[in-house]
């Protein structure tokens, strides 16, 4: 199973070579508690037929409803969910006390519409960063190269253009299989990762279940050096075995993931810095690219706790949160 915005994004081309139209929301801004942040999509058809969450509720409820009695016409619609005043759309009251601003453009079954959204697919699939810039007079929307960092949702109210940012959705590469891997397949799922598993050995392929991953039968740095690891891509070795985490360590930090970690103690790690270096002909700067032992320091045990304490970090790091910030790294997690 895809992560969610590529089902979205997958869905739209889908009804389009259908010749169906469609209507894509989505979220502009939230204020208070929210389920979903700015940038999240859903996508449906006037039947009710949908893919994607705005809130995981009430609010697709209402919209779905709204839909299909004939409410959102034109090419362009913004509506406010959980306004304090009520104005907006009294009929729905997020229990959660928060608001949400949606944006609702129907997208007629056409080329331009298909190739709106190829070009959303490929940004998906880390083929670089796009924009989609909206016009909220006319409803034209474009999807053009970004070339400048900020934020995901941007609005420009002397142009009344929205700027909505697409990147690549995160990914996690798991090298080799063992207990804290399968927890981590899990757990990385469930957040919205795509996630893909690379071991070699036939009988720890054939004991692996965990829907909605990838799985492949190969070495993760064969696969690493064909494949490559886009910007979103956090990279973990949880096997304890050098010929399957050294390996793929060594072509990982050729790579531009935000994140190269390996399990072991603190003896281990040494250990293996040491080996990198020396035989694996890596630098000292690749080598301190890599999180050794992986993980916030949480005292994890367990093969889960472990597997939570990595998928923690990882987290963290891409939203940029100092580690001070959650734990301190002072005593490393040891495995």
């Amino acid at each position: 199973m895809q992560p969610l915005d590529i089902q979205v994004v997958d869905q739209a081309i889908s009804w389009c070579d259908g010749g169906q139209d469609f209507w894509l929301c989505t979220v502009l801004s939230t204020f208070g508690s929210s389920p979903r942040a700015p940038g999240s999509w859903l996508v449906a058809q006037a039947n009710g037929d949908h893919c994607g969450s705005l809130s995981g509720g009430c609010v697709e409820e209402d919209f779905l409803e709204r839909l299909q009695e004939g409410e959102f016409q034109g090419r362009i619609n913004r509506i406010r969910y959980g306004a304090a005043d009520g104005l907006d759309n009294p009929r729905v009251s997020l229990p959660c006390g928060g608001v949400l601003d949606v944006l609702i453009e129907h997208f007629p079954a056409s080329a331009s519409s298909r190739e709106h959204f190829l070009a959303l697919r490929a940004a998906l699939n880390g083929q670089g960063h796009v924009v989609r810039r909206v016009c909220l007079k006319t409803g034209e929307a474009s999807v053009e190269p970004d070339r400048e960092p900020g934020q995901k949702v941007m609005e420009d109210e002397t142009t009344a253009t929205l700027k909505l940012r697409v990147g690549p959705v995160s990914r996690l590469l798991i090298a080799g299989l063992s207990p804290v891997a399968s927890a981590c397949a899990s757990f990385a799922h469930s957040l919205g990762f795509e996630v893909i598993v690379c071991d070699p050995r036939h009988e720890e392929v054939c004991n692996f279940n965990v829907p909605g991953v990838t799985l492949r039968q190969e070495l993760p740095s064969v696969w690493i050096a064909r494949e490559g690891c886009h910007g979103a891509t956090a990279v973990v070795a949880l096997t304890h075995d050098p010929k399957i985490d050294d390996t793929a360590l060594m072509e990982a930090v050729k790579t531009d993931a935000f994140y190269i970690g390996v399990m072991g103690s603190l003896r281990t790690s040494e250990q293996r810095r040491e080996r990198l270096l020396r035989i694996g002909g890596l630098n000292e700067q690749q080598v301190e690219r890599i999180r050794m032992p992986i993980g916030l320091n949480i005292g994890s045990k367990t093969p889960a706790e472990i597997a939570l304490a990595v998928m923690a970090d990882i987290i963290r790091v891409r939203e940029g949160i100092p580690p001070h910030k959650v734990v301190s790294r002072l005593t490393p997690v040891t495995h």
